[in-house]
């Protein structure tokens, strides 16, 4: 079973900046295609970050040039930077891992951004 753990989460003043990472359990990393999503309160869990296999990524309107997505497969690893965060960036944010017809996700990391 393939596990995904995310950390780096947590309280941040507006402008500030988080790295989140998340560690993949599993053999064949570099073949999973990883995406980041998040979720506020009250909403719907949004895609906004995703890199393939080839370390093409493609992020949300949302987080676009705010947020920078990349992977380390020596580490078995997908990270987040987020930058010049803004309250309403508050969100759980979830790491996912797809390989053919399965997806994996990870238990979630609670970033708020709050003076």
């Amino acid at each position: 079973q393939v596990q995904l753990v995310e950390s780096g989460g947590g309280l941040v003043q507006p402008g500030g900046s988080l790295r989140l990472s998340c560690v993949v359990s599993g053999r064949i990393f570099s073949q999973y295609n990883m995406r980041w999503y998040r979720q506020a309160p009250r909403k719907e869990r949004d895609l906004i970050a995703s890199i393939n296999i080839l370390n093409s990524t493609s992020y949300s309107d949302s987080v676009k040039g705010q947020f920078t997505i990349s992977r380390d497969n020596r580490k078995n690893a997908v990270y987040l930077q987020m930058n010049s965060l803004k309250p309403e960036d508050t969100a759980v944010y979830y790491c996912q891992g797809r390989w053919r017809d399965y997806e994996w996700w990870g238990q979630g990391t609670q970033v708020t951004v709050s003076s």
